[in-house]
Formats: structure tokens, sequence, C-alpha cells
């Protein structure tokens, strides 16, 4: 499934635009084959408010961080609020699909391929998800970092809804925050080249 997804950013995309619907069907096939639930994948709220309230916590901290180092280095962009609304809508549907595809599809199948490392499944998950976003250096390093974060949260909590959330939020605010100089547009594969 990497490689299909590896494949379809770099060449496929291009020519076959669609091509991520069969993909995605093999994804949910996998999911029925080890009899899987939208509950067990993590699309769900059932969780103490304190255990969500801690993440909410840390993830106000790290907006508030990258707000800061904005201001601080004056790089802010200017955007129309309601661009800006739309913008942060359309990113927290966006990490949501992501988060399911590092989560649900791939920490669920490396909790399969190595059971009894659960220390391990994370490390591995950061580094297919930071691989995903070749060649932009600036995406790979947060998004090993992110995709390392958002596993170990998956694998305690299961909830999709609440990381898909928390990467749109840090995802919206990178773009905000960060110069296109450094950040290429949050561009990956191909499309990083033309930025």
């Amino acid at each position: 499934m990497f490689v299909l997804i590896m494949a379809y950013i770099w060449w496929l995309r291009f020519r076959y635009p669609y091509a991520w619907v069969p993909m995605l069907l093999l994804m949910f096939v996998a999911h029925v084959c080890h009899r899987e639930t939208p509950s067990k994948l993590g699309f769900k709220w059932s969780h103490p408010a304190h255990a969500l309230a801690r993440l909410s916590g840390l993830l106000v901290l790290v907006a508030l961080a990258l707000l800061i180092l904005g201001m601080g280095f004056r790089s802010i962009r200017t955007v129309p609020l309601q661009g800006a609304l739309l913008s942060f809508l359309t990113y927290c549907l966006w990490g949501l699909f992501q988060q399911y595809i590092l989560n649900a599809y791939f920490v669920n199948r490396l909790s399969d391929f190595l059971p009894g490392h659960l220390h391990a499944i994370p490390l591995f998950a950061a580094a297919l998800f930071s691989l995903a976003h070749l060649p932009n250096w600036f995406l790979m390093l947060a998004t090993a970092a992110g995709g390392y974060v958002c596993a170990r949260i998956y694998l305690r909590y299961r909830n999709l809804y609440f990381l898909g959330m928390a990467h749109g939020v840090v995802g919206f605010l990178l773009y905000l925050v960060v110069p296109d100089t450094i950040s290429h547009h949050l561009s990956v594969g191909p499309k990083w080249f033309s930025m």
C-alpha cells in the first residue's frame, strides 16, 4: 500500500487522478478482512473528558508556540478571514483523511506485523509518514515528529476525530506562519520542484 501511495504522489495523480479510489477500496478490504469496525478504527468520541482536555491543552500550546514564532519572525501571511476559515475547515477534513491512512491503516497493519513491539510501531509509522512527504525536507521533519506523536496518541486513545482536528490546526498554522521559501507551499512529490 505504501508503494502505491508513493506511486500516486509521484506519477499516478498526474495521469490517473482518480487512482486513489481503488487504493482506498483496498484499505477498506483490509479492514473487512481484519474485522475492524469504524469504532475500532477510531471513528468515535467516547473517551474520558479529562483525556481529551489534556490532549486539547497540548494542542493549544503547540498552536500558541507556532503563532508566537510567526509573530517573532514576522512571517504570518495575510489571509482574508473567509478564505482562512474555508482553508482551515478543508485542512481539518484533509487531516482526518491523512490520520485515517497513517493510523487506522498503517499503525493497525504495523501492529499486526510487530505484535509485542508497541514502542516500535510509532517509529515505523512516523518514518512512512515522513517518506510520503518527499522531497519537502521541512514537511518531512514536521511529519516525522507529528506522525510519531499522533501514532502514540492513536495507540492510547484511538480517536481519529481529535487527531484529524489537531492535524488541521497544526497544518493550517504551518501554512500561515512558515514562509513558502521554507515550506514550498506545503508541496510534496514533483510539485515541490515547481515551487
